[in-house]
């Protein structure tokens, strides 16, 4: 995610950051005063057929001037992929049906059926035309799930929406910038080790993921019986985007790795675990993170003073961002 570290690393290191023109501010470019100069992108996580069009110049043509290009993680190595699945794996001998609540597994089982049952429809006809069939891309996203941790099944079930389905197939943004800058032979590299984005999240304890669980299923179980609309849908997120639009709550939707299950409509006891978890999160996804990744960022930048930098990461703190820089008019100037 285009974290708030960047507050972070211009509050406690002379770098200067300008601030997008008005006339730009679909650009989510943040320019580092430097000779030459380096350069944050806000990314975001859907096809970049969506988005691409939208990006002014500016933005393009720093990606093409620049000599190094960073990620959070490197999406075109192999082994990034490779330990992506291996983290979400639960120990050796162990299967879901094991370790969850009968109930639980049950309705789990019954929801993912549905899935299957409905992802032919929810296929565009581009989607089809490109080869890409609604078995394949199920086993794609939910194959081998009964081997997975609880945690990381309750993303994949809030990943498997007819809305989701439907951007399947085209390389998301961060995902094409990364190919491109491959194909430019431009030096690449990651701030982050996939362990690093893993662990917190199997970091919960079990009470707390199998709240987590239930939740995600009520939810869908909701939708599917039409009693519950989502306040907001990936369409929502792209035109905010493509528009400019800082707004930290449709922007977090997207790149918060784990969803807000704060609801006043909760027990007193489901809202304090509720709570538990998203301060949990917040405290090892946001804040150490974002200290972690500044560190790694201002190192690089010191270390080569003469390279000019492309760090690209997910737009969700730019409101935060843009909120600290106005009261800190010493590290961000306009």
């Amino acid at each position: 995610m285009f974290v708030c570290w960047i507050w972070w690393l211009g509050r406690f290191t002379n770098i200067f950051f300008l601030y997008p023109q008005q006339t730009d501010l679909n650009s989510f470019l943040w320019t580092i005063k430097r000779d030459p100069p380096s350069y944050f992108y806000g990314t975001i996580h859907v096809p970049y057929t969506r988005v691409w069009d939208f990006i002014p110049e500016n933005s393009k043509q720093a990606f093409q001037e620049s000599n190094i290009v960073y990620f959070e993680l490197d999406l075109t190595d192999p082994y990034t992929i490779s330990a992506l699945t291996s983290c979400q794996l639960l120990p050796q001998g162990e299967n879901l049906q094991d370790v969850l609540p009968r109930d639980i597994y049950r309705r789990l089982k019954r929801h993912l059926e549905y899935v299957k049952l409905m992802m032919p429809s929810w296929m565009t006809p581009d989607q089809r035309g490109k080869g890409l069939y609604a078995d394949y891309l199920f086993n794609a996203i939910a194959g081998n799930w009964e081997r997975k941790r609880p945690v990381w099944v309750m993303l994949m079930v809030n990943s498997l929406t007819e809305a989701d389905i439907k951007t399947r197939g085209v390389p998301v943004l961060d995902l094409y910038l990364a190919q491109e800058a491959e194909r430019m032979r431009k030096r690449t590299g990651a701030v982050e080790k996939v362990e690093e984005q893993c662990h917190p999240l199997n970091g919960l304890n079990f009470s707390q993921v199998i709240f987590a669980l239930n939740q995600t299923l009520l939810q869908q179980e909701s939708l599917r019986a039409g009693s519950l609309q989502v306040p907001y849908t990936t369409e929502d997120l792209i035109r905010h985007y493509n528009c400019g639009d800082l707004n930290s709550i449709i922007f977090n939707h997207d790149t918060s790795q784990v969803p807000n299950f704060n609801n006043v409509t909760l027990p007193p006891n489901e809202q304090a675990t509720a709570q538990e978890i998203d301060s949990y999160f917040r405290q090892e996804l946001i804040y150490k993170r974002n200290e972690r990744m500044g560190k790694r960022v201002k190192a690089l930048l010191e270390e080569h003073p003469d390279k000019s930098f492309f760090f690209a990461f997910g737009a969700g703190c730019q409101s935060s961002l843009a909120n600290s820089g106005r009261e800190n008019k010493d590290i961000l100037t306009s």
